[in-house]
């Protein structure tokens, strides 16, 4: 290898790792079992149901609180959950999987850039939690295809 490729390849690996020894430049990592719930609240509303959820503190959640407010489809998908399909992919900077999965989680399902509203028990890879359904979350166990509206409420 010649020299100046050699010296090239040095730097780019030196910055790499001063990016991330240096705090708030590196890649954010979060504990996906463990994550904080945030202030903010969003509403989901369809047929005459409305549903309330509080968002967790991770890049994904971030992202989507960001797209606020959507009008989407929700549908049944499987026996535990309804699912809409967002209009881009979200960030996945940051997930990871977790092992601590409950009815009402509200996910992401990062290989088709879906929202997955679970209902029942679940274990599936692929999945970023974004957040978590406080009231209203008997709505998802209303069977069918609605127009789905979701917007920030805090």
């Amino acid at each position: 290898m010649s020299d100046r490729r050699h010296l090239m390849k040095r730097r780019t690996l030196l910055a790499g790792a001063a990016v991330l020894a240096l705090p708030g430049l590196g890649v954010t990592q979060t504990d996906p079992n463990n994550q904080e719930p945030t202030d903010v609240k969003i509403k989901l509303t369809f047929g005459d149901h409305a549903m309330a959820a509080t968002l967790y503190d991770n890049p994904s959640a971030r992202d989507f609180a960001s797209m606020l407010p959507l009008d989407l489809k929700i549908e049944d998908f499987g026996s535990n959950e309804k699912i809409a399909y967002l209009p881009r992919k979200l960030t996945v900077e940051g997930s990871g999987p977790f092992s601590n999965e409950r009815p009402y989680d509200l996910c992401y399902y990062m290989p088709w850039g879906n929202l997955a509203m679970f209902y029942a028990d679940y274990k599936h890879p692929g999945l970023v939690r974004l957040g978590r359904f406080e009231d209203g979350y008997e709505a998802l166990h209303v069977p069918g295809e609605f127009p789905l509206r979701i917007e920030r409420i805090q």
